[in-house]
């Protein structure tokens, strides 16, 4: 069983997500996480079309004793040069292509494996399934469980912002994690009975997407949850959150943080950073105790 570190660093960021990092930037954010003690890295195909991998792959060189992730169900194929239409801020002449099939998953992983340079892979997650469920559970989760069995990735998951499909995979297969997005949070705790049932079968959690796309980012509630304006209901409830938090000395995002861990699915958080700055300021929240008084009163306030 591998062994999961209670933080994680999530290399979406580093790619250009939303906004372009430069290469210098996106190798001191990763060094940054390295040395505030972070050893799980997560990446993804996805994540600008190859970049994330290639400048986390560049960042681990040399460096041994962490858990790396990566996903699978979204192969990039050859196409016209030009910006991404995906959200990350690049120009690229790849483009991405749903496939959940095993020669699929087979090549993603192979070609992950070269864009990190690495022999093989801790964790592989199969990657927003939404649309592609039953190829996914025919195709890609045996593959990935017979690369399992040969030792050539440490652990089999599934990764989604949504918790109803990635409770029929755990009730269906023999997975080793989850990585839930926004589904078990401050504000939204819809995905509890995801975790409640991971509990039971032992299926550890990743919980990533902490802050709701920057809502629980600052000790300010920000204005958008899960990428869109937020509703008045969720804005007034961080506001409630964020007056409670501030009353015990705490702030929003050091909350937010701390929360999912209190399950006893949730084996690590993973979280995005861009530059070396937010990684540390993370970081130095990641440290701080929070008084257990703190969650009682947030209970009283719903979810």
């Amino acid at each position: 069983m591998i062994e999961l570190p209670p933080y994680g660093f999530g290399a979406a960021p580093i790619a250009g997500l939303y906004r372009a990092v430069s290469p210098e930037q996106a190798r001191a954010t990763v060094d940054a996480a390295w040395e505030a003690g972070v050893r799980l890295f997560d990446t993804a195909p996805h994540y600008g079309l190859g970049l994330s991998e290639r400048r986390l792959g560049e960042a681990l060189r040399d460096r041994s004793g962490y858990v790396l992730s990566t996903k699978v169900g979204r192969l990039l194929v050859p196409g016209e040069a030009g910006p991404d239409p995906d959200g990350f801020d690049i120009v690229s002449d790849l483009r991405r292509t749903w496939d959940f099939s095993r020669d699929g998953v087979l090549r993603s992983l192979e070609e992950s494996l070269e864009r990190l340079a690495v022999p093989r892979i801790d964790i592989a997650l199969i990657h927003d399934p939404d649309d592609h469920v039953e190829q996914a559970l025919d195709e890609a989760y045996p593959a990935l469980a017979e690369l399992r069995d040969q030792g050539v990735i440490g652990a089999v998951g599934v990764g989604m912002n949504q918790w109803r499909i990635p409770a029929r995979f755990v009730r269906e297969t023999d997975l080793d994690v989850i990585m839930l997005a926004g589904r078990y949070t401050l504000l939204d705790r819809s995905g509890l009975p995801l975790l409640d049932l991971c509990a039971e079968r032992g299926v550890r959690v990743l919980a990533a997407g902490v802050f709701n796309s920057g809502m629980l980012a600052t000790s300010t509630p920000g204005t958008t949850f899960d990428y869109v304006p937020a509703p008045e209901p969720i804005v007034d409830l961080a506001r409630k959150i964020a007056k409670i938090c501030e009353s015990y000395g705490v702030s929003l995002p050091q909350a937010a943080m701390a929360f999912p861990l209190r399950h006893p699915a949730v084996a690590s958080i993973v979280l995005g950073a861009r530059s070396p700055e937010e990684v540390r300021t993370n970081a130095a929240l990641w440290e701080r105790e929070i008084p257990e008084e703190l969650w009682a009163e947030l209970e009283t306030v719903g979810s």
